[in-house]
Parts: structure tokens; C-alpha cells; sequence
């Protein structure tokens, strides 16, 4: 994207066009990712500080004077956000692989087995009870690890349109589920 387009995007989203912000997320969130990625180094976590990441520039963005300098504002937003939550992160401990021998060992019992399957037959009955858009959605971030931009490619959706959808189906999923849950 040239240097036009973003910072009339800009200009547009500082004036409140979220279609505008939605197509600068799109753009940099590989960048975005990357960045964090770097940090973190684990998926789950740089993604939810990617998703952070332009939840801030979303509010902050009326603060930015020169929309021109938006690519090298929102990259810091990245590394400050990863930053911060590589330092939060509580430390890491190495055990000798013998400590976990006992652990695994108690884990394969039948009862877990059967748990286990259990659960998952009510998860998978509960993805049948859902609309297939939700039931898709779902399936697609969780067990095809899609991200958000390959889902919005897929669905021909804006992400911000993918993050409602995972949400509203996953809160649906829950309500097929609840009558499974414990009180």
C-alpha cells in the first residue's frame, strides 16, 4: 500500500470511518504479528497482543499528528505491548524430563480416556446445534488455526466482521453447552 493511501486511511479513521481502520488492520497485521511473534515467541500469546496492539491505535489514533508516520507509530505500539508482556510473563522453569514421567503416566487412566471423549462428543453436538456460519467460524479458527486475516479472506468478510463472528458463535456454543455445564 504507497504512502497516499495509508494516510488518507488515516485521516478517514481519525475521523471515525471504521471501514478505514478495518482496511489498515488488514494490511498490517502480518507486520503487527511479526513484531510481536518476535518477542513472544508463542502463537497464542502474539496474537492476543496483536489484537491489543489495534485496540490501542484504535483509541489512540486521534492522538497521532502526522498520519504520515502512522506505519513507524504503530510498530512501536508493537514492540512496546510485546515488551510489556514479556516482562509480565512469569518466568520459565526447566525440569529434568523424569519429573514429568509420574504426571504422564497418572494421566492415562480409563476415567480421563472417557472424560475425555465425553467431552468432545458434547462439543461436537453442540457445534451440530449451531448455525453453519457460527459452526464454520468456529471450525475454522480452532481446528484449522486459521488466522483472522485468512478468515477474512475465506469468508470475504472485514476481520473486524471475523472477530464478532467468533465471538457471537463461541457465546452461542456456550448456550448450546450450558445445559452440559456444571452450576
Amino acid at each position: 500500500m504507497d504512502e497516499m493511501r495509508i494516510e488518507s486511511l488515516v485521516l478517514k479513521a481519525q475521523n471515525g470511518d471504521r471501514a478505514a481502520f478495518d482496511e489498515l488492520m488488514a494490511e498490517f497485521e502480518s507486520t503487527v504479528y511479526v513484531i510481536v511473534m518476535r518477542r513472544l515467541r508463542e502463537h497464542a500469546e502474539a496474537s492476543e497482543v496483536t489484537q491489543e496492539v489495534f485496540l490501542r491505535a484504535l483509541r489512540k489514533l486521534p492522538q497521532l499528528r502526522e498520519p504520515r508516520r502512522f506505519v513507524g507509530w504503530l510498530k512501536r505500539i508493537a514492540v512496546r505491548m510485546s515488551i510489556n508482556r514479556a516482562l509480565r510473563r512469569p518466568r520459565e522453569t526447566m525440569q529434568a524430563p523424569e519429573t514429568f514421567d509420574l504426571v504422564q503416566m497418572s494421566r492415562d487412566v480409563p476415567l480421563d480416556r472417557l472424560l475425555r471423549d465425553e467431552r468432545a462428543r458434547q462439543v461436537r453436538g453442540g457445534l451440530a446445534k449451531l448455525r453453519p456460519v457460527d459452526r464454520e467460524t468456529l471450525m475454522a479458527f480452532y481446528f484449522e488455526g486459521q488466522s483472522l486475516k485468512e478468515m477474512s479472506d475465506r469468508f470475504r468478510s472485514p476481520v473486524g466482521t471475523i472477530k464478532r463472528r467468533l465471538h457471537t458463535a463461541r457465546h452461542r456454543l456456550k448456550e448450546a453447552l450450558g445445559d452440559l455445564q456444571p452450576a
